[in-house]
């Protein structure tokens, strides 16, 4: 972990010389006097603990693009409070293109429909929880790899935590678990996958934030019938994110990252971008 983070640094690098349009542009926020609260987003493949406050609603988009391969994969996703920040439903809608697929065609994935309950805290305390229940509709088409062929369930608990002034932690664990999961040969088994992640963000000001993640999966897919196999996959992702804050309400906060695998996935590299809107979708007084 630590090479990377001097590799990120070092003068030279070319992952550098890429990330510094954003890191000028992060930096003339500075200038700015008026005081804000630091931002709050979800980190880009860690889920943060702090649900949507009443009458503020979040459209996310997030772009991933690998480089051996080429795929690349388009999420969208809109959060919306329940009535008050206990209660939070989601929905991701996932747009991509795989090469392993036939002909390379972009197609729709997966559809998660998501539920979540603010346990403890919030945005303003030292340590928040919010369990999430997924359900995975089986809209894309598993003939070509675009889905599962089943509808699965998932749950997931991220805890956030502040280090200090400066620092920020988010953790994940997570299991999803898809009956009569297919293949596309048509193929059925039961399919059962594991998900950790850690993130740690630098608060380096309240409208720039510098991000470390480290991610690990472990998926079953299915290769025969009632057969699945094993995979995992381990990324470290170093990245960066600021913010634009308008009187209005609306806040939106672009981002940049390079997942690097490690362990078995050694050599993998992506391109992950992040882009945010959050306003109020009612009026305040």
């Amino acid at each position: 972990m630590r090479l990377n983070i001097t590799y990120m640094m070092t003068p030279t690098s070319p992952l550098l010389r890429r990330l510094l349009p954003a890191l000028l542009l992060a930096a003339s926020l500075t200038a700015q006097d008026k005081k804000e609260g630091p931002i709050q987003d979800n980190s880009f493949l860690v889920e943060e603990a702090y649900n949507q406050e009443a009458g503020v609603v979040q459209h996310i988009s997030t772009f991933t693009r690998y480089q051996e391969t080429k795929d690349w994969i388009y999420t969208f996703t809109q959060e919306w409070p329940v009535f008050s920040q206990k209660h939070q439903f989601s929905f991701t809608l996932p747009w991509q293109r795989l090469g392993a697929s036939l002909d390379g065609k972009q197609a729709f994935g997966d559809i998660a429909l998501n539920y979540r309950y603010q346990l403890l805290g919030d945005g303003e305390a030292k340590v928040a929880i919010s369990p999430r229940l997924s359900v995975l509709l089986p809209t894309g088409d598993e003939k070509l790899g675009y889905g599962k062929g089943s509808t699965g369930y998932q749950v997931n608990l991220p805890v956030s935590f502040t280090l200090g002034g400066s620092f920020v932690g988010h953790s994940n664990v997570g299991a999803t678990r898809t009956p009569n999961a297919q293949n596309t040969e048509g193929d059925k088994a039961t399919t059962q996958d594991l998900s950790l992640g850690q993130s740690f963000i630098w608060l380096a000001h309240p409208r720039f934030n510098v991000m470390l993640e480290y991610v690990h999966a472990r998926s079953q897919v299915v290769i025969g019938p009632n057969q699945t196999q094993l995979q995992t996959a381990t990324y470290l992702s170093p990245g960066i994110r600021w913010a634009y804050n308008f009187p209005s309400g609306l806040q939106i906060v672009p981002g940049i990252a390079v997942p690097i695998g490690v362990g078995a996935s050694r050599g993998e590299k992506a391109v992950f971008l992040y882009l945010s809107f959050e306003h109020p979708f009612t009026k305040t007084k």
